[in-house]
């Protein structure tokens, strides 16, 4: 029969891991206490959450999604859900492991909108901006594209001959 505790850690686990299709596998272990509720504390403030369990239970809980990690939860392993900025997150691992001269907590692979992918790609991400940050950016090109087609416009009317405009015209 299957300890109560780890009954409830697997519920839990399945609970949190519910609707979340963007993750995080990663080694933790030689942060100190500080360390790490202080990446706690930063993940939080991207919208991501660290959630540190046994491997097994991990296992079981990814695969009862269909996804399967188990290659990469071997040692001490912690997972960190990234609900609102995948980037955001992985930009906060990655300071992190770059913050201490061991390179932890460092990134084993993880799964991105629904697809499973390399440690490599998930650095590629943290490289990235914030969410909002690559919005702004598609802003400012789409502005600036608009205006030069406006002006191209423009040109064309008065090429043409085209009619006064309304702030012409006052």
């Amino acid at each position: 029969m299957a300890n109560q505790r780890n009954t409830d850690s697997l519920a839990a686990l399945k609970g949190s891991l519910e609707g979340i299709d963007t993750f995080y596998v990663v080694n933790y272990q030689g942060l100190t206490a500080g360390q790490l509720s202080r990446l706690r504390k930063d993940l939080v403030e991207k919208g991501g959450r660290l959630i540190v369990a046994k491997n097994t239970l991990l296992n079981i809980a990814l695969q009862g999604q269909q996804r399967d990690f188990t290659e990469l939860l071997h040692g001490p392993s912690a997972i960190v859900l990234a609900q609102e900025d995948p980037a955001g997150v992985a930009k906060v691992l990655a300071d992190a492991g770059k913050g201490n001269d061991k390179g932890i907590p460092a990134i084993k692979g993880g799964m991105v909108e629904g697809s499973t992918v390399p440690v490599a790609t998930i650095e590629r991400l943290a490289s990235l901006g914030s969410k909002t940050q690559l919005q702004a950016e598609l802003v400012g090109v789409l502005s600036a594209h608009l205006s030069n087609f406006v002006g191209v416009l423009e040109a064309y009317r008065e090429k043409l001959g085209g009619g006064s405009t309304d702030t012409e015209a006052a």
